[in-house]
């Protein structure tokens, strides 16, 4: 039989149990802190080919469904890591920019040696599909860019699927080879073409378009765009055209840090 001090302890220590049970449960609880934008990668399975692909989420605090850019990278992101497409261009800036900015960004990536061209245009539309289905993307609100290549890549996609975009913004891209040591780089659905330009702007005058160049692109000259924003004037396609006098082959980090460029591609909507 138990003494009395033993049971008086006994009785005392659950009371300060169940004290300190209640008090716990009577404390507010507090939320988990929001989710904080980030890049996260994904594999695709698509022809019978595996692709990596990054895709950066914006954070939890932005409204949804999210609009959603296509990004399509440059000849020297080319591979099968799914990351490099993330480290030039768009991505840097993303980074940097990572709190506030509102939209889902998909990252495909072409193979090594390859070209946004077929099967890789293809593939990067599919990339598109998955992400938006994944994190709630707007069809109404989804948009293509690209630098370089994937400038080219840009009226690629746009042309495979002319129905899909909002708008686009092509960066130092073009239409026709820029240059003997790269034959393979041009717009397939209009290769054919005697005017690929006008062609182009006819089947795409529906969708609104900006386009940036550097005047001094020694490696993409800046007439293919010149040349296609005189076709699209000519059938009265919505194609904007910005020039930087002394830029060069690089216009995408000061296109992608441009305010008013973001304002401008966020504004435009499907019907």
């Amino acid at each position: 039989m138990r003494s009395k001090p033993v049971l008086l302890l006994a009785s005392r220590c659950l009371a300060a149990v169940l004290l300190a049970v209640l008090v716990a449960a009577c404390q507010p609880r507090t939320a988990p802190p929001p989710e904080s934008a980030r890049f996260v990668q994904r594999e695709l399975a698509h022809d019978g080919r595996s692709y990596r692909y990054s895709v950066f989420v914006p954070a939890a605090a932005q409204p949804r469904p999210l609009p959603v850019v296509l990004f399509l990278h440059g000849s020297g992101e080319r591979g099968s890591d799914g990351q490099a497409p993330t480290l030039a261009g768009l991505g840097p800036w993303l980074r940097a920019n990572a709190a506030a900015f509102p939209a889902l960004v998909v990252f495909p990536q072409v193979p090594e040696g390859e070209e946004w061209m077929g099967g890789n245009a293809r593939m990067a539309l599919a990339a598109l599909e998955a992400a938006s289905a994944e994190f709630g993307g707007d069809p109404a609100r989804t948009y293509a860019t690209g630098m370089s290549m994937g400038g080219y890549g840009t009226w690629e996609v746009a042309l495979l699927a002319p129905q899909r975009f909002a708008a686009l913004v092509p960066v130092c891209g073009g239409v026709r080879p820029p240059r003997p040591a790269r034959p393979t780089l041009y717009v397939t659905a209009v290769a054919g073409e005697i005017d690929p330009y006008a062609a182009l702007a006819a089947r795409l005058e529906h969708v609104p378009a900006w386009m940036f160049h550097g005047a001094r692109d020694d490696l993409v000259p800046a007439e293919e765009a010149r040349r296609l924003h005189r076709a699209a004037r000519a059938v009265g396609a919505d194609f904007r055209y910005t020039e930087y006098p002394d830029g060069d082959h690089n216009a995408w980090d000061a296109t992608y840090a441009d305010p008013a460029m973001w304002d401008w591609l966020f504004a435009q909507r499907l019907p």
